[in-house]
């Protein structure tokens, strides 16, 4: 089964953080490697008091530019891909997720 991760990042750590989760396996559609989709948007977030961000301070709304990218992972694959994700990726809490892909193929006429 794949799976469908998505992940939330800054311009400046983009490649970094999609090469190491390349690395681990992800982003491979049949006969192609390293595909990912990603968009610029914008995200905010507010640190308590007891984080320690990388790009804010503490107990001040923050907005900036990131990227919200997309890849598929083999299931087999998805603990290590993860692991390569948050260990690549710069802030403390990593906003991500992976979901199931469901293809033609598994559905019953």
């Amino acid at each position: 089964m794949l799976y469908q991760i998505h992940f939330y990042v800054p311009e400046e750590s983009l490649e970094a953080v999609k090469t190491a989760m390349f690395n681990a396996g992800a982003g491979q559609v049949g006969e192609y490697q390293q595909c990912s989709w990603q968009v610029l948007g914008q995200g905010q977030f507010k640190p308590s008091e007891n984080a320690t961000p990388y790009i804010g301070q503490q107990q001040q709304l923050t907005a900036l530019n990131e990227y919200r990218v997309e890849m598929v992972c083999k299931e087999s694959l998805l603990k290590a891909v993860l692991t390569a994700l948050i260990e690549a990726h710069p802030y403390q809490e990593v906003a991500y997720g992976a979901l199931p892909i469901i293809t033609v193929d598994q559905l019953d006429s």
